[in-house]
């Protein structure tokens, strides 16, 4: 579902409000067993906040007319969680009983994780759920602008260990950018940066929405990692 867009938005954000045209395995994989969970039983509900911040003005010389300055919110769960523990993931979580939608939802997730003030984020398109199997959530990805960014942290320690404004820079340079392999065969696109292995089904949405919006540099798509290795190069565990 797009949302009307102010003619303010940055025009560099346009086309990543479309949904994400990455076929790896990972988003496949979430959107087959989303088909087949919803014929036995009743997923979860969840939602995050894909979140980018950046100059509103594009540059005509950058793939997409990216700015320089364009970067993406990203959170690392704690290692004591029961679940998807260490991992990197955008702001969110479960739907509460009081929520309006996957925007309510997104925003006020986030805003419990890192103390986003949510008058500044400028909500653009929520893309199709997807499903996460061990947590048996569906998860519906909130595209959004930072219009006016705030300052985030850690707000509670137990549930998440940082919370990190990744340059998209960082994330689109070829040098940070492999697929990894985990023990069942599949694939996911995978992005090194700043200490953090960012993989699954936050590394699938960055690649379906960089292809999508045209920020995409040529990198290797033969550079293919186990996942356990990848993630023990930058202290992490499964």
């Amino acid at each position: 579902m797009t949302i009307p867009i102010p003619e303010d938005t940055p025009k560099w954000l346009s086309k990543a409000t479309e949904p994400a045209a990455d076929t790896s395995d990972t988003l496949t994989l979430a959107r087959t067993l989303r088909r087949a969970m919803s014929l036995t039983a009743t997923p979860r509900q969840a939602a995050v906040l894909v979140l980018f911040g950046g100059s509103p003005e594009a540059d005509p010389a950058a793939p997409g007319g990216l700015p320089a300055d364009a970067e993406v919110l990203l959170t690392q769960r704690a290692a004591t969680m029961r679940q998807h523990r260490g991992q990197v993931a955008f702001p969110g979580g479960a739907v509460d009983p009081g929520d309006t939608g996957p925007i309510d939802t997104a925003l006020r997730e986030a805003c419990e994780e890192t103390g986003l003030e949510p008058s500044g984020v400028e909500p653009l398109a929520v893309l199709p759920k997807l499903f996460v199997p061990p947590s048996r959530f569906d998860v519906t990805p909130v595209v959004a602008y930072w219009r006016t960014p705030s300052e985030v942290g850690v707000v509670d320690e137990s549930e998440t260990e940082r919370v990190v404004r990744v340059p998209l820079s960082a994330l689109l340079d070829p040098a940070n950018r492999f697929l990894v392999r985990g023990s069942l065969g599949y694939q996911s696109p995978a992005f090194q940066v700043d200490g953090m292995l960012v993989w699954g089904l936050t590394g699938g949405i960055l690649a379906g929405i960089f292809k999508a919006a045209g920020w995409e540099r040529e990198w290797d798509h033969k550079d293919v990692r186990d996942l356990e290795t990848a993630l023990a190069d930058v202290g992490m565990t499964l």
